[in-house]
This record gives structure tokens, C-alpha cells and sequence, in this order.
């Protein structure tokens, strides 16, 4: 077996940090550690406490705790090779171990885009059906959105992974991000990419570009309900329960563009660039969501300011 040949069976990756700031990574860690600090003890406090509280066991809050697992997923999926790159730099990672991110990431940012999907339904149903909501959107009913869910993410990532492990790599493929992306594992393949990079797009289509266009639905039926309302007092009250899943829904998706069409337009730009909003796509979601739903929500924010009290006391 020629020497190619045996490296394309097990090639080695290297991840890549900030180009050109490798002498600051130790300061660049210190706002990446608080990140994660902040997103993991954040949501791990969101799921606290709507456990704890059977006044938050409500449709709603079993959404919010699905967002909260799925950004505490997406976190800790990442932080292993942050870490490695930033504290320790240390770039090189296993083929299979890449692939294992790779899916991870994909499979929960899929989900993060169904649940904020569902979490638009719930919010519909409450303002649509107000006195039949908790009998619409009974336990049942959640539970199997919730495996519908992740089931879907699954299924449609998979593939992915395998089609990407038939490919053949160079012995040595440099990176552009600290963690593993789909997109980024195509260009350093040295055999045929069409296959994967069709089923890639496809998966996008039918996962994230499919739910924004649901998501756009749900607030235009959401809109022409609230329009309807007679009171001005409780249209105003009923927007206002859909502000903080607005803004979760901007969080996840205007990254997410902005990462796109750099990858689609930017090809002059810095690989700063591309690291960077990279790394908000994946970063700011899971930490900005428990700091939104904590502030905006009034239930959930009464009940953590009442844990803390009872901590001091």
C-alpha cells in the first residue's frame, strides 16, 4: 500500500484559530471561556428551573426547555476543540472524531431550527385558541414534536457523515475554523464532492430553509390574529409574548445568513472574517437565549431572582 494511500485512509486535520493572533490566543480565550461559561450555566439554569416549578410545567416553558437543551448541546459539542485550539494549541484532530462534531453540530442546529419552528406554533395556538390551548398542546402532543424533532435532525445529518467518510482527503488537510463543519470538510477532499455537496444543500433546504419559511407563516397568521383583536390593551399583550422568541429567532438566523453569505460572497475577505462570524453563529444563540428569555420573561425571571433570594437567606 503506497504511503498516499495509507494517509487518505486515516488523514489528519488541523483545526484553525485566529490567523496571525496565535502569540494572543491566551486573552482571546478569556472572553471564549466566559462565552461558555455563560451559555452553559445559563441554560443549565433555564432547565433548573422550569423543572423545579410545576407553574412553569405549561406548553410554553417545555418549548423553552427543548431551546435550552439544544444550545447546551450545540455548546458543549464545540467547546472541546475551542479549548484544545485557544488554551492548550493543540490543532490536530482524528478524521472520525471531526466527523463525530460535525454531526453533532449540524444535528442541533437543525433541532435549534425546529424548535424555534414549534415554539412560533405554540405561541399561535396561544394567542389563536387562547382557553383550548393547554388542550391542544397536551403532554402527548409535545412529546411527539420534541422526537418528530430530533428524529428529523437524525435522519437528514447521517447521510451526511457517510458520504463524507466514503471520500477520499489529502494526508495532511488544514482547516478553516477550530471545529467541524460540513462545508469545510468538502474542500479538503480530493475525489468527487457533487454527491455530498448536493445531499449538503438538500439538507439545508428541507431543514433551516424550510422552517424559515414556516416560521414567516407563523408570524403572518400570528400578526393577522393579533390585528383582530378588538383592544388595543390586548393586542400590545399579546405581541409581547412573542418579543422574546423573536429575538431568539433573529439570533439563530441572522449569523447564520451573514455566515452564508460570506462563504457565498467573500471570498476576498480576511479567513478572520469567515472564523469570526463562524464562531457567532455558533456561540451567540445559546448564550444570548437564556439572557433573553431571563430578562424578557417575566415568569422566568420572578422565579430565578426568588432562587437567589432563597440562597442568600
Amino acid at each position: 500500500m503506497s504511503v498516499f494511500n495509507s494517509s487518505a485512509l486515516y488523514p489528519r486535520f488541523l483545526l484553525t484559530g485566529l490567523s496571525g493572533l496565535e502569540s494572543r490566543y491566551s486573552l482571546i480565550s478569556i472572553p471564549i471561556f466566559l462565552i461558555y461559561a455563560t451559555s452553559i450555566s445559563g441554560n443549565i439554569t433555564i432547565l433548573f428551573i422550569i423543572r423545579t416549578e410545576p407553574s412553569l410545567h405549561q406548553p410554553m416553558y417545555y418549548f423553552l426547555s427543548m431551546l435550552a437543551f439544544t444550545d447546551l448541546g450545540l455548546s458543549t459539542t464545540t467547546l472541546p476543540t475551542m479549548f484544545s485550539v485557544f488554551w492548550f494549541h493543540v490543532q490536530e484532530i482524528s478524521f472520525n472524531a471531526c466527523l463525530v462534531q460535525m454531526y453533532f453540530i449540524h444535528v442541533f442546529s437543525i433541532i435549534e431550527s425546529a424548535v424555534l419552528l414549534a415554539m412560533a406554533f405554540d405561541r399561535f395556538v396561544a394567542i389563536r385558541e387562547p382557553l383550548r390551548y393547554v388542550a391542544i398542546l397536551t403532554n402527548g402532543v409535545i412529546i411527539g414534536i420534541g422526537l418528530a424533532i430530533a428524529g428529523r435532525a437524525l435522519a437528514l445529518v447521517f447521510p451526511a457523515s457517510f458520504l463524507l467518510k466514503r471520500l477520499q482527503y489529502h494526508p495532511v488537510n488544514i482547516l478553516s475554523y477550530p471545529f467541524c463543519l460540513h462545508q469545510d470538510l468538502i474542500k479538503t477532499t480530493v475525489s468527487s464532492r457533487r454527491v455530498s455537496s448536493i445531499y449538503g444543500l438538500m439538507v439545508v433546504i428541507c431543514s433551516m430553509g424550510l422552517d424559515s419559511v414556516l416560521l414567516l407563516l407563523s408570524y403572518s397568521l400570528i400578526l393577522g390574529t393579533v390585528l383582530s383583536i378588538a383592544s388595543k390593551t390586548e393586542r400590545v399583550k399579546a405581541l409581547n409574548t412573542c418579543i422574546s422568541h423573536i429575538c431568539a429567532v433573529l439570533t439563530f438566523y441572522t449569523p447564520m445568513i451573514g455566515l452564508s453569505m460570506i462563504h457565498r460572497y467573500g471570498q476576498n475577505a480576511s479567513p478572520i472574517v469567515h472564523v469570526l462570524m463562524a464562531n457567532v453563529y455558533l456561540l451567540v444563540p445559546p448564550v444570548m437565549n437564556p439572557i433573553v428569555y431571563s430578562v424578557k420573561t417575566k415568569q422566568i425571571r420572578d422565579r430565578i431572582l426568588r432562587k437567589f433570594k432563597q440562597q442568600k437567606v
